[in-house]
C-alpha cells in the first residue's frame, strides 16, 4: 500500500503514450503507478520525487506508453470542459487579460444562462473572480466589458497545448509533446 499522497506529490501528473508514442492523455501518478503494476505500459521518463510504502519507495511516473496499441476513439471535436476552456483561453481572464492559476479562474457565460445562454464553446470563456462578479448577469456589451477574443470551439486536442497551464508541461515530457507554433 502506498503511502498516503501528500501536497507536495498530489501535483504531479504523467503523460500517456499511445504504443506509437502519440500523446493520448494525462493522469495522476497514481493511476500511472496503477497501470505499471498491471503490466499496461512502460515508464518511459520519471519525476524526481518518489511515492513511499511501508517496504518500497517508486519514483513517479513522468511519462508511460502503452505496451499494445489502442485505436483512439474518432474526435467530433474538443470535449467540453473546464480544463479545455482554461486551456484554450491560456489561463487568461478574457475580460482583463490576466493570466492566473487554475484556482483563481471561473467559467462566465458570455449571455448569461438566466437568458438563455447555453453551455457551448461559444458561449462559455475564463473569468478572474472580479471580472465574472462585475460582469454578473449581463452581456459583455451591457456590462461594458469587451472580450479580448471571441469564445469558440478549439481546433486542437488540448493535450497538444499542455504548456499553456500555469507552470507548464514538465520538461520531461517536451519530446513526447508536439507543441502548437503560430
Amino acid at each position: 500500500m502506498l503511502a498516503t499522497a501528500n501536497a507536495y506529490t498530489t501535483s504531479f501528473k504523467a503523460l500517456v503514450l499511445n504504443a506509437s508514442y502519440e500523446p493520448l492523455r494525462i493522469i495522476s501518478w497514481q493511476k500511472a503507478l496503477l497501470m505499471w503494476f498491471q503490466d499496461k505500459v512502460e515508464i518511459l521518463e520519471y519525476h524526481t520525487a518518489f511515492a513511499r510504502s511501508v517496504n518500497d519507495a517508486f519514483k513517479l511516473p513522468s511519462v508511460l506508453r502503452l505496451k499494445t496499441y489502442i485505436r483512439p476513439r474518432k474526435i467530433d471535436g474538443v470535449r467540453f470542459c473546464r480544463e479545455n476552456v482554461y486551456i484554450r483561453d491560456n489561463y487568461t481572464c478574457q475580460y482583463c487579460a490576466e493570466k492566473l492559476p487554475y484556482k483563481e479562474l471561473t467559467i462566465d457565460h458570455v449571455v448569461p444562462a438566466s437568458h438563455g445562454g447555453p453551455k457551448t464553446w461559444t458561449n462559455m470563456v475564463t473569468a478572474c473572480r472580479k471580472c465574472n462578479q462585475t460582469k454578473a448577469n449581463r452581456t459583455p456589451e451591457k456590462a461594458k466589458m469587451p472580450l479580448l477574443r471571441p469564445a469558440k470551439a478549439p481546433a486542437w486536442l488540448p493535450i497538444i497545448e499542455y504548456d499553456t497551464i500555469a507552470g507548464g508541461a514538465p520538461s520531461s515530457w517536451v519530446d513526447y509533446l508536439r507543441f502548437k507554433t503560430n
